[in-house]
């Protein structure tokens, strides 16, 4: 029998490269590091539901992925059988929680896809309501602060178009430089650790009712993050970005890896 992790990335890559080349050819997809487009709803919000940033699967599963992913995780562990409830595979979810850590929150400050947009040409961006932009210092991004006219007067002085009322605030916003995908990243990630923690259970020969339904659950949430991939990579995004996001994950963990691609 083949590696299912081998089916499944493969399956995965190949949603990925049809929906992204489907949303060039028909101009699905909002550039969400143009500054004067990402704050903007998706022009075919109003008529695709998951083009809307607000729609359910966005809002409650996308933005939580990991948590979600390693709900599911600690669920197929724990009602596992003594043979495959193994260090093992705890340190997998450790070693890629750190990965999503490192890359998305916090890396000796900034997180590591932060950087690599500055690095490329980034620059924080301030959304003004008149759709006009406004150039703020990086740490203000880097620091997540909602800026005010009380709390940061300085920024507004040079401002002419737009001199906000005392109760307006807003969160600025790293924009321009390469942003790498950080939600197929992440998807990617999430699909193929839950594909590779399946293995261990399709191995068994009997399997209990309570590690049966972790099982069908870990099996659903991975077909959910095909949906997601599939949402994101239609609607959202540049090209690139998306390819990039997806190839780090290959980059980092290359899956299957070669030296247990048949354990």
């Amino acid at each position: 029998m083949g590696d299912v992790r081998l089916v499944v990335f493969s399956a995965l890559g190949a949603l990925a490269f049809f929906a992204t080349a489907y949303s060039v050819v028909y101009n699905t997809y909002l550039d969400t590091s143009n500054p004067l487009l990402t704050h903007l709803p998706h022009p075919l919000s109003k008529s695709h539901y998951f083009a809307n940033k607000a729609n359910f699967l966005n809002a409650y599963f996308i933005k939580k992925a990991w948590g979600w992913t390693s709900a599911a995780f600690c669920l197929s562990w724990i009602t596992s059988p003594p043979t495959i409830k193994t260090n093992e595979r705890v340190v997998k979810w450790v070693v890629q929680t750190g990965m999503w850590l490192i890359f998305t929150a916090w890396f000796f400050g900034p997180a590591l896809f932060e950087r690599i947009i500055v690095a490329s040409g980034g620059e924080c961006i301030l959304a003004l309501p008149t759709g006009d932009t406004l150039t703020v210092p990086l740490e203000l991004c880097f620091s997540r602060s909602q800026l005010s006219l009380t709390s940061h007067p300085e920024l507004f002085v040079a401002s002419s178009s737009f001199v906000p009322s005392v109760d307006w605030r807003a969160v600025p916003r790293l924009r321009r430089g390469h942003d790498i995908s950080g939600h197929i990243f992440l998807l990617t990630m999430s699909i193929m650790f839950l594909t590779d923690q399946l293995r261990y259970s399709l191995r068994l020969a009997h399997r209990g009712a309570l590690h049966t339904v972790a099982v069908v659950a870990n099996a659903l949430l991975i077909a959910i993050w095909f949906l997601a991939t599939y949402t994101t990579c239609l609607y959202f995004h540049a090209p690139f970005e998306k390819a990039t996001g997806f190839s780090t994950y290959q980059m980092l963990l290359r899956c299957p890896p070669p030296s247990d691609a048949f354990k």
